[in-house]
């Protein structure tokens, strides 16, 4: 049962229109199916977008965002819930514990940051839900090669790529979620390569 997903994004205002309209299109996914979207809770960029989308469609959405961000004014009071962490730290591992999955829409460094952090929980047994890299107009191409080539060159192995699921468009995420491999680390988890 998917309750909760969480979606990793940018901030920025200044990217591409297409984009936004994929943000937008994700929400509406998230929305109409009944699903709170937790993100990081800014007023801005990709986060606002798809938080607000959500909320137009039926879903809730649960914001988490540090206290030092408040006192730049970055967090948006228009969520149905806001929780405030002393971290970033804190904040990475709040908006994990809410979600029965993680999506990826494209974004900067802490997009990247956040999406690489997941995966390597997730190899380590620390987060089990399903994992999904939208990468919308191959926004993701070179990670997704960086990766493959981690694993053709024996810094992962084989199996880990079953740690996430790509798609291309926002309309494919529930779809990936629900059939998304079932990640049992125990056999998995310190296996040598």
């Amino acid at each position: 049962m998917i309750e909760r997903v969480c979606v990793y994004s940018a901030s920025s205002s200044q990217i591409p229109e297409k984009y936004v309209d994929a943000a937008f299109r994700l929400g509406k996914v998230l929305g109409e199916a009944g699903i709170t979207c937790v993100n990081g809770g800014s007023n801005r960029g990709l986060m606002k977008t798809v938080s607000e989308a959500t909320m137009q469609h039926g879903g809730k959405t649960i914001g988490v965002i540090p206290s030092f961000m408040l006192k730049e004014g970055w967090e948006n009071n228009e969520l149905n819930e806001l929780i405030v962490t002393e971290s970033m730290h804190e904040r990475k591992e709040m908006m994990a514990k809410l979600a029965d999955a993680v999506i990826a829409l494209p974004g900067g460094c802490g997009t990247l940051e956040e999406l690489l952090e997941i995966i390597t929980w997730k190899q380590l047994g620390l987060f089990e839900n399903p994992v999904i890299i939208l990468n919308f107009d191959g926004f993701y191409n070179p990670l997704i090669e960086m990766l493959d080539k981690a694993v053709s060159e024996n810094f992962m192995r084989e199996v880990h790529r079953e740690m996430f699921t790509v798609v291309d468009h926002p309309e494919g995420v529930l779809d990936a979620i629900r059939n998304a491999p079932r990640w049992d680390v125990a056999p998995r988890k310190f296996a040598a390569i």
